[in-house]
């Protein structure tokens, strides 16, 4: 399975007018990272940049100005993507602005079934929230102290992390370089394990007194009944 946690940043909030400037995502093959990547600014096309989004990612006018527009790098993200799940925090908000630029360009939105929602899945786990993506990492121990702003590949990174625990998933060393070890490899290390037994059972904690009145009772139930075939309602052996 080939997942894509990505992130956008915009110029502002209102997908009917704003643009996406930036684009992140990091790729997983079944819930691990394969090291690749996708990292882009895109030129708002004459659209400026709201000084309140300016405050969140602080990308400005002036870094983007010879940066591509959309349609030129459309190929490039949608390749990337190509037969994978779209996962973001708050997808809603990520994948309205993707399918405006998309719809812009005359090309068809990405259908909701490809797309999963890590902010619905926290909600569900953890109702009581917060469930922002920085409140997450603290939850998980995710280290995010690097995040002193708001960048689509950062994110994606650290959002890959929780997204592997939000789904129960988390392995031994997750590093976004790629694993070392395949599945097949670690679960052939785990057939090594040996499993240590006591040289002598440890003595039963049931009485001679309980022992015997539960043997009474399965003996009621009938030769029928399972328990017989484990011997327990067996008479006391005679004397």
């Amino acid at each position: 399975m080939r997942e894509i946690i990505f992130d956008t940043e915009t110029t502002g909030l209102d997908s009917r007018e704003d643009r996406i400037i930036e684009i992140g995502g990091v790729e997983l093959r079944d819930h691990f990272p394969t090291g690749r990547t996708i990292h882009l600014y895109i030129n708002p096309d004459g659209r400026k940049v709201h000084p309140d989004a300016l405050a969140v990612h602080g990308i400005t006018d002036e870094f983007l100005a010879d940066k591509p527009v959309f349609a030129n790098v459309v190929d490039e993200i949608l390749e990337f993507f190509d037969g994978a799940q779209w996962i973001a925090h708050n997808a809603n908000f990520d994948m309205g602005f993707i399918n405006a630029e998309l719809a812009r360009i005359g090309l068809p939105a990405i259908a909701n079934e490809r797309v999963v929602d890590t902010l619905q899945m926290a909600r569900r786990k953890h109702p009581m929230g917060p469930n922002t993506l920085d409140a997450l990492c603290r939850r998980y121990g995710v280290d995010n102290s690097h995040r002193l702003k708001h960048g689509a590949l950062l994110d994606s990174e650290l959002l890959a992390e929780v997204y592997i625990e939000l789904i129960g998933g988390r392995q031994t060393a997750l590093g976004l370089a790629g694993p070392e070890r395949s599945r097949a490899q670690q679960i052939e290390d785990q057939s090594d394990i040996i499993t240590l037994t006591r040289p002598q059972p440890l003595p039963s904690r049931l009485s001679a007194v309980e022992a015997e009145a539960h043997k009474a009772l399965v003996r009621k139930m009938g030769d029928k009944a399972i328990w017989m075939k484990y011997g327990l309602g067996a008479e006391p052996a005679s004397q």
